[in-house]
């Protein structure tokens, strides 16, 4: 598997092995819409034209869900110009361009939410320290969540980017679904991993409904929690076959509980979790963390454990790094 070597999908081409996976800027305005902070960020980051996808940072699908207060929001119609801006600027630049779409559950605040943070049950989120106790969910309101996902999923559409992405990682509200450290329901939405995977089955045939079958899905996995009593790797890799049954089109394996940290140090450092998905399931999947040089990406994919191979941190840090270490590598 090289570098520069194109994957086919069913819904989706890559014309390489890397993408830019998303990451908060804290750029968007008060309302939640593309600012030119934003524009310029992207612009500045993809102008090189190495990547073959970009992810946009993660977009709240609700007031409710919104994790930060400069957080991008896609939860009505008035955020679609300055998306379709932004799709413009990727995209000319040669890459691919899919949003993230999330909802922060009790990840939240009610200092930027107005309210108390909701959740599949009465949990504090381990994932972050001082959360608040969320109230847990009716299921007419996880109805509800289910439907603004796939509303949201139609904008990116409209806005014209290539492909949506389903946030269910780094302790969010899907992710707090998956997690049995988080979710104790007692009804058709907890349990075991088919009830806890039950609103992520449906959010995935609404976004499907509303985007059509050609249009690109993809889904974050928070394919383990790095604490004890998590989320184990048979339910990883069961919700994985799972979500491609369904119908998503790529995998993007991260942590859950425990964010995007481990207590390992080495190029793409969630290998762990993505290895036993990437042999079950017949869709791309993503891996990212830990890239700090060109060549961690060519020795990442050798190891057979994902297809595409995520670069953030360092690009986040230095936007000369694709030029300066993975150019190098064209042969």
């Amino acid at each position: 598997m090289q570098i520069f070597e194109e994957i086919k999908a069913k819904n989706i081409d890559f014309k390489n092995r890397i993408i830019m996976p998303p990451m908060a800027t804290a750029k968007a305005d008060e309302n939640g819409h593309i600012s030119k902070e934003i524009l310029d960020y992207y612009e500045e980051k993809t102008s090189h034209g190495l990547f073959s996808l970009v992810i946009v940072e993660h977009n709240f699908i609700a007031p409710l869900g919104r994790a930060s207060g400069r957080q991008v929001s896609i939860s009505d119609d008035s955020s679609i110009e300055g998306l379709k801006k932004l799709a413009k600027v990727i995209k000319d630049n040669g890459s691919k361009a899919v949003v993230q779409i999330n909802h922060a559950g009790s990840a939240a605040r009610e200092k930027i939410i107005g309210q108390r943070p909701v959740g599949p049950s009465e949990i504090k989120n381990p994932s972050q320290k001082d959360t608040e106790l969320p109230r847990e969910l009716t299921i007419d309101e996880i109805k509800q969540i289910e439907d603004k996902f796939a509303d949201a999923a139609l904008r990116v559409k409209k806005a014209g980017f290539d492909g949506v992405e389903i946030h269910s990682a780094h302790g969010y509200l899907l992710n707090q679904f998956l997690s049995p450290l988080t979710n104790k329901r007692e009804d058709e939405y907890g349990g075991d991993i088919e009830g806890r995977i039950k609103i992520h089955l449906e959010i995935i045939k609404k976004v499907r409904e509303k985007v059509g079958e050609d249009y690109p899905i993809f889904l974050r996995l928070g394919a383990g929690d790095g604490k004890e009593a998590g989320l184990s790797q048979k339910d990883a890799v069961y919700a994985a076959k799972a979500f491609e049954k369904a119908g998503v089109d790529a995998l993007d394996i991260s942590g859950g509980m425990c964010l995007y940290f481990t207590d390992y140090d080495y190029p793409g450092f969630f290998d762990y979790l993505s290895k036993p998905i990437y042999e079950e399931v017949n869709i791309p999947v993503i891996l990212t963390g830990g890239v700090k040089k060109g060549k961690d990406i060519e020795e990442i994919l050798q190891r057979d454990v994902c297809d595409l191979v995520g670069v953030g941190r360092a690009v986040f840090k230095d936007s000369n790094w694709m030029e300066n270490e993975v150019k190098p590598l064209i042969k």
